[in-house]
């Protein structure tokens, strides 16, 4: 596209196409890929104004990309920021993020349910450098008001949240965390910015895993966080270059570019699908509760068509015959496949308790968050015919 007010007045599929990219001296359509680790200077002076600051032209793959750099610029304008940092991993963005901002003393409140790696970063990592972390209950935002203390610096949560696919009130929850001067992160991974985006309502940076529906196709790792100029700019020399390396590759960032040009069309059809299934889900009678914002009796009903555009393939439900009956159905799929990631264009199921459960052998700090229960199931909806997710999950339940 022509100018960056261009990019901005165009809409956001047309975006997720074009913004940030001019064709180069060739008429490449595709931006090109820069396989390179290192970049020559012109002269020593050349190489001293890079360093001070003087210069923007790149350094060392570590910190800086052209082609990382697109990406970049294509996922602030979708999500509406000023800038972005693209990491080696969805975890790689959160660490990067809170390890910068961060320091021993501080504090931070997170939502109690939130994805497991998370949790074990919340309860482990942070505490080790002397930063105090809280969790409590940000369905009703009041608990955040109670909980902000003066050495509250960050409030941390996902919306909708993983694995229970329940939307938090960004707008209230940043109003809230503003007034006491600490910076929301938002962890919007479960929407993308195609259903949601979190700086609209209020939120000061953003996380999304990218490996999840933001590249959409399973097949690479990798993380962004989104925000003002300033603090990306600190993340990126600080959390990223000494604090993660968690740097992601030419080669992926060109991956993920790719799987942004579809990203409107397969969240329409992951949402319209995921909608299907879980009203299916909800009127079965071996179901006991189907957690899926977009539901009119979900209670994030309301709060969700207000934030978000309609709701993505993510649910969860709980089974009437407990874990057990959990385990059985699940087995007994042959379509869907018994996996842990999601935004695949294939349909995913796991059991989040029974995984948990297994990996405290290795891990012992990790622990089911709040109201993730046993007999919880998590579905990601992939891009099949929904019919024939449908009739899988229908055979699977009649165990049941």
């Amino acid at each position: 596209m022509p100018s960056n007010e261009a990019a901005h007045a165009a809409g956001f599929q047309t975006r997720t196409i074009h913004a940030g990219h001019e064709a180069d001296a060739f008429g490449a359509v595709s931006p090109p890929i820069y396989l390179t680790s290192t970049y020559a200077f012109e002269s020593t002076a050349d190489a001293a104004a890079v360093f001070s600051g003087e210069s923007e032209k790149y350094v060392y793959g570590r910190q800086h990309n052209p082609t990382q750099a697109l990406l970049e610029r294509r996922l602030a304008d979708l999500e509406g920021a000023e800038a972005g940092l693209v990491t080696g991993s969805g975890m790689g963005a959160i660490s990067a993020t809170l390890l910068t901002l961060l320091s021993a003393g501080d504090e931070l409140i997170a939502h109690h349910t939130a994805y497991s790696t998370v949790g074990l970063l919340l309860a482990d990592g942070l505490p080790r450098f002397g930063i105090r972390v809280r969790r409590v209950d940000f369905s009703d935002p009041r608990s955040l008001e109670q909980a902000l203390s003066d050495k509250t610096k960050i409030v941390y949560f996902e919306s909708p949240v993983n694995p229970t696919g329940e939307v938090l009130d960004i707008r209230a929850l940043a109003d809230i965390a503003r007034r006491h001067g600490a910076r929301v992160v938002v962890d919007s991974t479960f929407a993308s910015p195609a259903l949601q985006r979190p700086m609209d309502h209020g939120a000061d940076l953003v996380v999304h895993s990218l490996t999840k529906y933001i590249n959409g196709h399973g097949d690479l790792l990798g993380g962004v966080v989104l925000g003002d100029a300033a603090t990306i700019h600190k993340i990126r020399k600080a959390g990223l270059r000494y604090l993660t390396g968690a740097t992601l590759s030419p080669m992926l960032c060109f991956l993920v570019l790719r799987g942004l040009k579809t990203l409107t069309l397969r969240m329409r059809q992951h949402g319209e699908s995921a909608l299907k299934i879980a009203q299916m889900l909800a009127a079965h009678p071996a179901v006991e509760v189907v957690r899926y914002p977009f539901l009119a009796d979900n209670p994030g009903h309301a709060i969700a068509q207000r934030q978000m555009k309609h709701g993505s393939g993510m649910l969860s439900f709980d089974l009437k015959s407990g874990e057990q009956g959990a385990i059985r159905m699940i087995d007994r799929l042959r379509l869907i496949s018994r996996a842990i990631s999601l935004g695949d264009t294939e349909t995913l199921i796991t059991h989040p308790g029974a995984l948990i459960r297994a990996n405290q052998q290795v891990e012992p700090g990790a622990r089911l968050s709040e109201g993730v229960t046993m007999k919880l199931v998590r579905l990601s909806v992939g891009l099949e015919d929904v019919d024939d997710l449908i009739a899988d999950l229908k055979q699977a339940l009649e165990a049941l």
